[in-house]
């Protein structure tokens, strides 16, 4: 298995494919920041990875476009799955990998590798015009497991580690640690910025999601679970909400810009 992955990572096709992986999901932050100044103004839409599909399906030659997507979405899931297998950036010779902190990125790499497999299919689908709304799944999904005592342990769970991504996101934005995953040094006046402010967006949204979960399951509200949608829903009912969402949807814009720059500049 070591010797497989190991010569997978050393083929440049695959790695360029993996690297087109963080173009999409640039492509798809920026429609979902698209999407929540439309909601800012009071229009409809999913802010969220189903709901930026959703608009690029209904798009001209948007089928093709997704068919693409889930080739490329699919390449960074099974570089994530390589990494999880030989440790972190597997392409630099000489890398130590062992200890806590390996350990952590071998999980962190597996768990990349689940989320990019699920917006891989995700793509599929919808390119096949099958795909649903992720929102509605995840409100189904928490109003199942609502019903039983362990289900919504497993909630709780899931809204504890969804907090910790989140806070995680803030914290690797403020520290401008994201700075390591790059083979540029220093950053720069844009890209540091941009790194910055996406991370940081993402990551209070993220944590917003986290903490409407504990909110459900303690209320027995399902619509509460919704994701990721919710969460940047849940912005807009706050105290000067269209700015929280304006300012939301920079943050998601800034991310992805800044996916563009992992493309290119990433450490594989």
């Amino acid at each position: 298995m070591h010797g497989a992955a190991r010569a997978a990572t050393g083929s440049r096709p695959f790695e360029l494919a993996a690297r087109a992986g963080y173009s999409i999901s640039g492509v798809l932050h920026l429609v979902i920041a698209y999407i929540i100044v439309h909601v800012a103004f009071g229009m409809a839409g999913n802010a969220d990875q189903s709901g930026a599909m959703a608009t690029l399906a209904a798009q001209p030659g948007g089928a093709v476009a997704l068919w693409v997507a889930a080739v490329g979405l699919a390449a960074m899931a099974l570089w994530r799955v390589a990494e999880a297998i030989l440790g972190s950036h597997p392409t630099e010779p000489g890398r130590e990998h062992a200890g806590a902190s390996d350990a952590f990125d071998r999980i962190k790499s597996m768990s990349l590798a689940v989320l990019y497999i699920g917006l891989a299919l995700a793509a599929v689908r919808f390119a096949g015009g099958g795909g649903q709304s992720s929102s509605k799944q995840n409100t189904g999904l928490t109003a199942r497991l609502l019903q039983t005592g362990w289900g919504k342990g497993i909630l709780l769970i899931a809204a504890v580690v969804i907090i910790c991504i989140g806070g995680y996101h803030v914290y690797k934005g403020l520290s401008t640690k994201f700075e390591e995953d790059l083979t540029v040094t220093g950053g720069g006046p844009l890209i540091t910025p941009l790194g910055i402010a996406g991370y940081t967006a993402k990551g209070v949204v993220l944590g917003g999601a986290g903490v409407l979960l504990v909110i459900a399951t303690v209320t027995t509200d399902p619509a509460k679970g919704a994701g990721l949608d919710a969460a940047v829903k849940s912005l807009g009912q706050a105290p000067f909400g269209k700015v929280m969402l304006i300012a939301a949807a920079a943050g998601f814009a800034a991310y992805g810009a800044y996916c563009f720059v992992l493309a290119r500049f990433s450490r594989m």
